[in-house]
């Protein structure tokens, strides 16, 4: 079986998704030779990810003549903040690291977020290159350019777009995520599926045991299907004016769950757990418990994501209802005075719209959330 390679161009520039079948394959390295760079990496690992794996990638870029520097940092989003964000940068000024040096996160959303701001401002841009270690980051924040920090209890309120010029999918990593962070990012596939009309939809339906079960052929079918579906809407818009907007599906009200259950002790909800309830959130308030409500909110149940808050909840629910609906009029999509969500009312063909109606967000939050 060869590794599989995604290739598209962004501003006229190459950029590939390689997925590594072959854990002893010096992929990374191949790539890197072909770099016009300063032979100095700066490989930024997070330390929930099995010494496995971080040895794994050590001996593949062993087969390179880089200078590796090892910086091992914590990928909770309680650390998606400046400090993170300056100790990468820190890190890059004591190693004399140039514009022509390599970034090579290894990581959730969190640490590719982080380690993609930080690679598109130190010296206004160095290479940057990401191994994404969780589902939800496979599947989604791997590519499309967004970085990003958490600020004034704002998610995402600072960043910036500045794409990976590689991302190395692993067949062994796949293996490895714990099971809830594995099955979190089956929300951010079922929002592709709702997107685009191809196959995605259907080998969720019909492959649930060998999805399960991570059998790597269907698996990586379902991430290539999903990874192109993201492609297609930012390709031609990077900085979110139009289609690309459809692919917040879901997070208006799921950024908004996140920010109200959000603890400096760990995290509460995963973003893919939030993504999946925020999606009923936007079909209910667009369309009612309509077919394709029913729908998602099967095959979430079918992939044991969680459709509702009950046992997350650590707060007053009152008191959470308001914090939710402030948070939903915090969203970095809102242009004027309402916040912005994606009606699917038709598969395949969504549209961005301002959700002008206060009494039914109130409503979707105690109907849906809870």
């Amino acid at each position: 079986m060869k590794n599989n390679i995604i290739k598209y161009k962004i501003s006229g520039f190459d950029h590939r998704i390689t997925f590594c079948l072959d854990t002893e394959a010096a992929d990374i390295s191949t790539d890197m030779s072909r770099l016009i760079a300063d032979k100095k990496i700066l490989l930024v690992v997070d330390k929930n990810i099995s010494k496995e794996v971080i040895k794994n990638i050590f001996k593949d870029l062993s087969h390179s003549d880089f200078e590796i520097k090892f910086l091992m940092v914590e990928g909770t989003k309680s650390n998606k903040n400046e400090k993170l964000l300056f100790k990468i940068i820190n890190e890059c000024i004591k190693n004399k690291f140039t514009k022509r040096s390599v970034i090579l996160s290894c990581g959730g959303g969190v640490v590719g977020d982080v380690c993609a701001l930080a690679s598109s401002l130190y010296l206004r841009g160095l290479i940057y290159f990401h191994i994404p270690t969780t589902m939800t980051a496979i599947v989604d924040s791997c590519i499309g350019g967004k970085t990003g920090i958490n600020y004034n209890n704002i998610i995402n309120s600072l960043g910036s777009y500045y794409h990976p010029r590689n991302v190395f999918i692993s067949k062994n990593i796949i293996q490895t995520i714990p099971k809830r962070d594995y099955i979190s990012g089956f929300a951010e596939i079922i929002k592709s599926g709702c997107l685009q009309e191809n196959d995605i939809l259907d080998i969720l339906k019909n492959n649930k045991k060998k999805l399960l079960k991570r059998d790597f052929k269907i698996i990586s079918k379902i991430i290539n299907l999903t990874l192109k579906t993201k492609i297609k809407f930012f390709k031609n818009d990077i900085y979110e004016k139009s289609e690309r907007l459809s692919l917040n599906f879901g997070h208006t009200f799921a950024h908004a769950i996140e920010m109200a259950l959000q603890s400096k002790t760990g995290d509460i909800i995963r973003h893919g757990e939030a993504v999946g309830i925020g999606l009923l959130c936007e079909i209910y308030y667009c369309e009612g418990k309509s077919k394709s409500f029913k729908l998602v909110k099967n095959l979430l149940s079918k992939y044991n994501l969680p459709t509702n808050i009950k046992k997350f909840k650590k707060k007053n629910q009152k008191k959470l209802v308001k914090e939710i609906y402030k948070n939903i009029f915090l969203d970095k999509k809102k242009i004027n005075r309402f916040p912005r969500c994606i009606d699917i009312n038709n598969f395949g063909k969504p549209k961005v719209i301002e959700m002008k109606n206060n009494l039914k967000i109130t409503e979707t939050i105690e109907n849906i959330i809870f």
